[in-house]
């Protein structure tokens, strides 16, 4: 099944047949500020449902989207000064914050090499509203097979994984088409000095520029 997800309207709209989807732990595929995810719950069953449609490798992890820190906070995160730096300057937006997890409150399947979970606070109206009525993170990867470039739009997303709509594991929310966006720029938080693991929609000088001595 493939939902308007544009204008204000069709976004209220979407909300609750999308929520319904992810608590019944099927997979979403999305528009962002940046390029198409897919996405579920951050659940043990759900994650491995994503990993299987995606046909992800054992081991490389989903980041996870947020509404904001508090919830990221309410989920075990803990946000390091340069974390907490970087948050206050760039989120919401197209920066990933890779962050130490206690409590285990999320699933080790989401945990990166280095021991940290990557999160994002996206502006995407959309999304924001989404997160706000699921009230848990919405995991997130672009919306590809593995090693395929994204799908720019909802047409192309239903074309690549149009098994599982049929089947009505994938619900689609459609935003209309991309641009050519970079994708975020991910900052690993885990220690007290941060690292940047990869350069994306905002490069290393606007880091520094903004979050000077807290930027990698």
């Amino acid at each position: 099944m493939t939902l308007p997800f544009r204008t204000p309207t069709e976004i209220e709209a979407a909300l609750g047949p999308a929520v319904e989807h992810l608590r019944r732990d099927g997979l979403l595929g999305y528009p962002t500020e940046t390029i198409y995810g897919l996405g579920s719950l951050p659940s043990p069953t759900a994650v491995e449902g994503l990993a299987r449609l995606k046909g992800r490798e054992p081991g490389k992890p989903f980041l996870l989207l947020v509404s904001g820190r508090e919830m990221a906070e309410r989920f075990g995160l803990v946000f390091t000064p340069a974390a907490e730096a970087l948050a206050r300057a760039f989120w919401p937006g197209p920066l990933t914050l890779v962050l130490r997890g206690t409590g285990g409150k999320l699933p080790e399947s989401l945990l990166g090499p280095d021991g940290g979970f990557g999160v994002r606070h996206s502006p995407h109206r959309g999304i924001a509203r989404l997160l706000e009525a699921l009230e848990v993170p919405l995991t997130s990867t672009s919306a590809n097979r593995a090693g395929e470039p994204p799908a720019p739009g909802a047409d192309r997303l239903v074309e690549i994984f149009a098994p599982a709509v049929e089947r009505g594991e994938l619900l689609v929310l459609d935003g209309g088409v991309l641009g050519n966006v970079p994708p975020s720029t991910v900052v690993d938080c885990t220690r007290p000095l941060p690292r940047l693991v990869r350069v994306g929609a905002l490069p290393r000088d606007e880091l520094r520029r903004v979050a000077g001595r807290w930027a990698p």
